[in-house]
């Protein structure tokens, strides 16, 4: 009789070993992800915006203050540059590259005015945004808003194939620029 004991004794201390480790053997399998499904579609990557006669279409996926960023821009892609464009007003008959970038977060509801370059290097977080980065220095800034670059300058040199219309001012651009020397920024869950 004694045998049965042990045995069941055995089973129990089994059991009970193997209860205690599996919190830590699940803890270890969610440290080794962040504890996350790689499915999980709050962390899946925007996807890109199209480019079509110059302006952008956004993705389905887009949230709506993303969307009217876009829309936004759109409205004054095909104007030409102007130092100092978009400041002093925000409809002007042409935008320097803050006053592009600014116009656009402006229609997508995440500025109340106007910044300067310089002033767009300590907006918003740090970082790159899911949807929306502005790239700053002193002296420039331009965003990329669902993958296109919103920019006055550095133009994509296939751009005639979708329409982009040559010169200056604000563009959608699908090739991207060295970020170098540049504060990135972003405007917080967006």
């Amino acid at each position: 009789m004694v045998k049965p004991l042990r045995h069941s004794f055995a089973r129990v201390l089994a059991l009970t070993c193997l209860l205690a480790c599996a919190p830590a053997v699940a803890h270890a399998a969610e440290a080794s992800n962040g504890g996350t499904s790689p499915n999980d579609p709050r962390y899946a990557p925007a996807k890109n915006a199209k480019i079509v006669n110059g302006h952008a279409i956004p993705p389905k996926s887009a949230p709506r203050r993303v969307k009217r960023a876009i829309y936004a821009a759109n409205e004054i892609v095909d104007k030409p540059y102007k130092y100092g464009g978009g400041h002093a007003s925000v409809e002007d008959r042409g935008y320097d590259c803050s006053g592009s970038v600014s116009y656009a977060l402006i229609g997508g509801n995440l500025l109340k005015s106007p910044l300067a370059s310089g002033d767009f290097m300590s907006w918003g977080q740090r970082g790159k945004g899911k949807w929306i980065t502005v790239y700053a220095n002193g002296g420039h800034a331009y965003a990329v808003i669902a993958g296109l670059r919103l920019d006055t300058g550095s133009r994509d040199p296939n751009g005639a194939r979708y329409g982009q219309e040559p010169g200056t001012g604000p563009r959608w651009n699908k090739t991207m620029r060295d970020p170098s020397g540049y504060r990135i920024r972003h405007p917080g869950s967006f």
